[in-house]
């Protein structure tokens, strides 16, 4: 369902401030796969998901979805194939508009825009179904701007929006970090269930190692760009947090850096 062949992006290149990215990445997920992604500062988790969304043109190597190679796709037609999640409940949703309009908005990715109603009655009530399967109150404040929501509830109607097309790769950013612990884990939950119910392809950058153990059923490891360990199945549930740094520190032959997820 996700092919990234060869991958590589250089930021700066030719300058004091060069960085290397992404170091020649490979990965594949077979359809249906929920792969969770660790890594430090500065691994290319984030500019991975970059690369696959083409939020700008990878310097060499191929982007493979369902089989069609997008690499040269621009940003906005790569939308049709893709569902995003952010870090920050802000940027998925449009303030201003009801939860409604973001749904409504959400249904028509990819598609041509038209001269006719916005929400048609059966779109309503299609609508009101989803909100209410979120367990979140919010069925019946439809039309309540979304900027009025909290972070937990945003980045749950995010979710809906992500996922409402069925998308063929599903990409939460660390969708979570901005949270409190307590709505953090009611929109893991709700992520691990759309992603089970849908059978959506899903890829999952997380800073928390229990998380990225807990969900899915595969785990990679980034670092300087690259995969460095790959776990899947019964070895991956049978991982601990200490096996992991243990892993990092024997394939990158150095200790594992990044505060935040060892506070996590």
């Amino acid at each position: 369902m996700l092919e990234l062949k060869d991958v590589v992006k250089v930021f700066y290149p030719g300058t004091v401030n060069e960085k290397v990215a992404l170091n020649g990445l490979n990965l594949k997920l077979e359809e249906g796969d929920f792969v969770t992604v660790i890594g430090g500062n500065g691994a290319g988790k984030s500019t991975m998901l970059n690369a696959i969304c083409g939020v700008w043109p990878i310097d060499d190597g191929k982007v493979i979805i369902d089989g069609k190679d997008v690499t040269a796709l621009p940003e906005y037609k790569r939308a049709a194939f893709l569902g995003r999640v952010f870090q920050d409940p802000m940027t998925g949703t449009a303030a201003t508009m009801g939860i409604d309009e973001n749904l409504a908005m959400a249904a028509r990715r990819g598609e041509k825009r038209g001269l006719r109603w916005g929400i048609t009655k059966e779109e309503r009530e299609k609508y009101y179904e989803l909100v209410k399967s979120l367990d979140l109150g919010l069925e019946n404040r439809l039309t309540s701007k979304v900027g009025l929501l909290s972070g937990g509830q945003r980045q749950a109607i995010t979710l809906l929006m992500a996922s409402l097309k069925r998308p063929k790769v599903l990409l939460l950013d660390e969708h979570t970090a901005a949270l409190d612990p307590k709505t953090a884990a009611k929109v893991l939950a709700l992520s691990d269930k759309i992603v089970a119910e849908n059978k959506l392809t899903t890829l999952m950058i997380t800073h928390n190692m229990k998380d990225a153990i807990r969900y899915g059923n595969r785990l990679i490891m980034m670092h300087e760009g690259h995969v460095i360990y790959d776990v899947r199945g019964e070895e991956k549930k049978n991982l601990q947090v200490s096996d992991l740094l243990e892993k990092f520190g024997q394939a990158s032959g150095g200790a594992f850096a990044n505060d935040r997820m060892m506070l996590s």
